[in-house]
């Protein structure tokens, strides 16, 4: 069981920041203050990240930011861990906090009307409703809601694309539309107000929110739900799912995915085997053996790709 004094927390919030800047250098001096671990993005659109530490300086951070009135009401998913999943603390400035690349975008003011979890069901159900999926199609083949369209994109920077080639998304076309924790449809929902469809909904606090409110016995999400953290995927009640990553393609891997001869732990697997030089299978293992050395030491391998 995950140790309750350790906790990640992945959060946003779509807000006018013009000093972002700024901003950073006091983020950076707090989560460090706090030996808090991971990544804070920080654009003119708002704020993002995902941080992990003890839980009770998690919330000191929380209470920190939210004396910035522009941080009140942030979107948080908090997570018990049994290992801090980052071994470093960085704060960078982007254009965007979730990398759309449309300008016509404002996800401040013109985002989709929310959803609860309780009432998503209902949305579902309803035959004269677009569903779409807007993550990406490895996160999509671990698990979906039933009947959601899947645009089998490979980054969310294609989604726009697909939305106009749509004929049946038209102006008076209902469309709801979900994603991890909410903060991808936040954009898309906007996205699709601009091109002028008025009816346009999203599924507020993403599947995470869907999975830990709706009994499982009612749910009508099929799989598990990928999550950019050590745990990898999770179904209901947040529960971890039996994926682990590819540490060279970063894809999640089954047990029968795990089985296949073209997997080597911490090199490679089926989907990346062929695509990778020896060199980089050579450097792969070099780090795969600097890990377990340091497992068996009981130590963190800091050495690691941040993301890993």
């Amino acid at each position: 069981m995950a140790d309750a004094s350790l906790l990640t927390a992945a959060f946003y919030r779509f807000v006018d920041l013009p000093d972002c800047d700024g901003l950073r250098p006091r983020v950076l001096a707090k989560c460090t203050e706090l030996d808090l671990k991971g990544t804070v993005l920080l654009a003119p659109e708002g704020i993002n990240g995902t941080l992990a530490g003890r839980a009770e300086d998690i919330e000191s951070w929380f209470r920190w930011l939210a004396e910035d009135a522009r941080f009140c009401d942030l979107e948080i998913k908090r997570a018990a861990v049994e290992d801090l999943p980052f071994h470093r603390m960085k704060v960078r400035l982007k254009k965007e906090i979730i990398t759309l690349g449309i300008d016509e975008v404002d996800p401040v003011n013109a985002a989709g009307r929310y959803v609860e979890p309780e009432d998503w069901n209902a949305v579902l159900d309803d035959p004269g409703v677009v569903v779409v999926d807007t993550r990406n199609d490895y996160e999509v083949a671990l698990g979906t809601f039933d009947g959601a369209v899947n645009p089998q994109t490979a980054s969310f920077g294609e989604l726009p694309e697909w939305l106009a080639s749509r004929e049946d998304i038209g102006p008076d076309t209902p469309v709801a539309m979900f994603c991890t924790g909410g903060i991808r449809c936040e954009k898309s929902t906007a996205l699709l107000r601009a091109r002028g469809v008025r009816d346009v909904m999203h599924l507020r606090g993403g599947i995470l929110n869907y999975l830990e409110n709706v009994p499982e016995q009612n749910s009508r999400f099929d799989g598990h739900c990928f999550v950019f953290d050590e745990r990898v995927a999770v179904g209901h009640d947040l529960a971890p799912g039996p994926y682990t990553l590819c540490r060279a393609c970063r894809y999640p891997l089954s047990q029968a995915d795990r089985d296949a001869p073209e997997f080597v732990d911490g090199v490679s697997c089926a989907r990346c085997h062929a695509d990778t030089s020896e060199a980089k299978k050579a450097g792969l293992k070099e780090r795969q053996r600097q890990v377990e050395l340091a497992n068996s030491r009981n130590q963190k391998h800091i050495g690691r790709r941040e993301d890993d």
